[in-house]
Order: structure tokens, then C-alpha cells, then sequence
């Protein structure tokens, strides 16, 4: 599902438009974000964790030359699913026979 798919998937469910969806799907996204870039962790009940970590600066490798280069420290982000969400996979995994 990419980004307008689920736009189109919201407004269905709210009785909105996909353009007001978008905005709100694009407001999300900035909202996430910036609290994420900021160091704070952003945790949505039920559904998963947002937590930043930084990576430390390593050397890497150039796959396709073999040049050796620094990758400088940088933030990233990990996710850690909710157990709502955990329950809800598990569920419907079992309802198909999986």
C-alpha cells in the first residue's frame, strides 16, 4: 500500500475526501517526524513505538568498488509493533490457516 492507496482507504472509512485524508496522512507523517528528529520516542496505543536511535559512525564498504569510506553517525529509527496490532496480525493469520 503506498501513500495515496492509503489515503483512499481512510476517506473510505471516515466519510472524508482523499484529499482531505492526504493532508491529514501528510500531516501525520510531518508530525511523526519532527518529534522523531527532535529525540522523542512517539507511541500510538495499540498500534507500535517510534523510538530514535542514533548509529554510530562506522567505516563501510563500496559494494560495487571496494572503496573503503566513513559513514558518518547519524539518527534513525527504530519500531516496535504494539501488542493491539501483534494480536490483531495473529488473528487473522489464524483465521486463514496460516
Amino acid at each position: 500500500m503506498n501513500k495515496c492507496e492509503l489515503a483512499k482507504a481512510i476517506a473510505g472509512r471516515m466519510s472524508a475526501t482523499v484529499t482531505e485524508s492526504l493532508k491529514f496522512v501528510d500531516t501525520f507523517c510531518a508530525v511523526v517526524g519532527e518529534s522523531i528528529a527532535e529525540e522523542e520516542s512517539v507511541t500510538i496505543q495499540n498500534f507500535g513505538h517510534f523510538e530514535p536511535w542514533k548509529q554510530n559512525p562506522r567505516t563501510g564498504r563500496n559494494p560495487r568498488t571496494g572503496v573503503i569510506c566513513p559513514i558518518q553517525e547519524r539518527l534513525s529509527v527504530k519500531f516496535k509493533p504494539g501488542k493491539g496490532l501483534l494480536e490483531k496480525l495473529n488473528d487473522e493469520e489464524e483465521g486463514r490457516g496460516v
